[in-house]
Parts: structure tokens; sequence; C-alpha cells
């Protein structure tokens, strides 16, 4: 903040406080001022070392803590008794004071501008150089999202190529299955037909080795009782008949014949 003549507020001069003075303050011979907070602070210690300009302040008048705003009273007897040239060199040296006080504050506020517009134009060349790269960075984006868009159209393509391939298929596959399921019942039906015939010549089979299987018995013409038997063999005895079961080949009569003879 610039500061004129007729400003009656003076800046501490600590580098880190920068504060508008009010009540008491610390004057030094080599034209500083503090404020009270920092002058008890740094000039507490012997030696005593002005925070400013790093001067040596050994003398017994070299650092003054002067009220700023002093009474009525003080200021009618401060000055009193002296010879005007003597007040005038006062009032001189003060005025020369104040002067330089403003002096700095003008140097250091511009030297304060300087070093902003210094940042600045560095913030200005670091964002036009940020913003070139994020040009050139957005411009191989957008090349990238024009590769990438034709290749997802490529992609769309064969999906769609694919989709009706697959689509061809399901429908071959429909019909060969709707064949497969005709086939498959007439295979079916034709199969019951040809097995009633054979089951039936199955059954006729079984039945004809069944009955092959059982022996045929004659018929019981006769009693089993053994004196009925023996009643029937004895009447044809007395008739001089054969027997019903003795019976004789030609063959074995022949044979018989043959060696009968001497």
């Amino acid at each position: 903040m610039a500061m004129s003549l007729c400003d009656n507020t003076l800046l501490c001069n600590f580098p880190k406080c920068r504060s508008k003075l009010s009540g008491f303050a610390w004057v030094t011979a080599c034209s500083h001022v503090f404020c009270d907070q920092h002058g008890s602070s740094e000039f507490s210690r012997s030696p005593a070392i002005c925070p400013a300009c790093s001067s040596a302040l050994s003398g017994k008048l070299d650092i003054v803590r002067t009220e700023l705003s002093p009474s009525e009273e003080y200021k009618a007897m401060v000055l009193a008794g002296l010879r005007p040239d003597v007040v005038l060199d006062i009032c001189a040296r003060a005025l020369a004071f104040w002067s330089y006080q403003v002096h700095q504050e003008h140097m250091y506020q511009e030297y304060s501008l300087s070093r902003a517009e210094g940042q600045l134009k560095q913030m200005d060349k670091l964002l036009t150089q940020q913003n070139q790269s994020r040009e050139l960075e957005l411009t191989s984006m957008r090349g990238e999202i024009t590769s990438l868009k034709k290749v997802m159209e490529e992609y769309k393509r064969k999906y769609s190529e694919v989709s009706e391939r697959l689509m061809e298929r399901n429908r071959q596959y429909q019909k060969l299955q709707g064949l497969y399921d005709s086939l498959r019942l007439r295979n079916m039906v034709v199969g019951e037909r040809d097995s009633q015939p054979q089951s039936r010549h199955q059954d006729l089979n079984n039945v004809a080795a069944s009955q092959q299987a059982t022996p045929l018995r004659s018929p019981q013409l006769f009693s089993r009782r053994p004196d009925a038997q023996s009643r029937f063999f004895s009447c044809l005895e007395a008739d001089g008949d054969k027997p019903f079961l003795q019976f004789r080949s030609p063959a074995r009569d022949r044979g018989r014949s043959f060696v009968s003879k001497p």
C-alpha cells in the first residue's frame, strides 16, 4: 500500500509484519521503525541489530521507544526552551525520517509489484505452455477418438454379420431339429410295426418249442390194474392168437429164417 506525506500512519518495517503502527513504536538511528511487539522482542538482546538492514545499534540513543500519539502537555514541553534553529533542525530530521519511510515504502511497493509482475509473467508463460500441451493432448485424443470410432464401426459391422450368420444357423438348426424329430417318430412307428410280426413269430416259435419239449403220451387203453391185464392176455392165449403188443417185422423174420437153416 502506497503511503504519501499526508498519511499519518507508518508501517512496521519488520519483513513479516508490515502492520500499521499504533500506540508505541521503536525508532532506530538507521531510520527504521517497528511495532511495539517486534521491537520489544528484537531489541531486548545485546548487541541490538536492526531487523530491516542488519545495522548494529550500540549507541545509547540508537533505539528509542516513542509514543505515536503524545499528549498535549508533552507537545507543549518537549521543544520548549530550545532555540529556533534547534527546533527547526529537530523538525527537519523528523520530516526526513518520515520522507525516508515514505520512500522506502514506495520502493518496497515497487519491488513487490515487480516481483508480482514477474511471477505473473512466469505463471502466464507456464499457463501458455500448459495450454499448448493440453491442446496437443486434445488433438491426439481427438485423433484417438476418431480411430476408435472407426474401429467401433468395424466391430459393429462384424457384429451385424456374425448376428446374421448366427440367425441363419439357428434357422438351419431348427429345420434340422424338425427333420430329426419327424424321422425319429417315423422310425418309432416303423419299429413298432416290425416288432409286432416278430413278436407273433416269436410266440409261435415258443409254442412249437414247448410242444417239442413235452413228450407225447399214448392213450391208456388198458387199466393199470394187474389182474385185468392178466385176464386180457390170458384170453388171447386161449384163443391161440398173439399178444396185442407182440409183432415182428418181415426183415426180422427173414433173418431168423436164414440163421435157422443148417
